[in-house]
């Protein structure tokens, strides 16, 4: 009888934990995704940029907006080696 008790409190707790678990996993994916930075801040990029006369290679890792002009390199400017998919 007291086994037939404890079993059952066992196993409500592990329902109530299951169905927090699951609110909690739920909840971090309803959450909006936040805002861009205001203008004039920083963003993260990740470009990758050759200079065609000497062969001198830049990644970009910031830039003021997601596509920033291609940096110059011996007076030219320099091409942009980061695929069109990735920007």
């Amino acid at each position: 009888m007291v086994w037939d008790v404890l079993r059952v409190v066992i196993a409500l707790g592990v329902a109530l934990l299951l169905v927090r678990l699951g609110i909690a996993v739920l909840g971090g994916m309803v959450r909006p995704v936040p805002e861009p930075p205001p203008p004039g801040e920083l963003r993260k990029v990740k470009l990758l940029y050759r200079c065609a006369t000497c062969g001198t290679e830049v990644r970009m890792t910031s830039a003021v907006d997601t596509d920033p002009e291609p940096p110059r390199h011996c007076m030219d400017e320099m091409e942009l080696l980061t695929p069109v998919e990735d920007l």
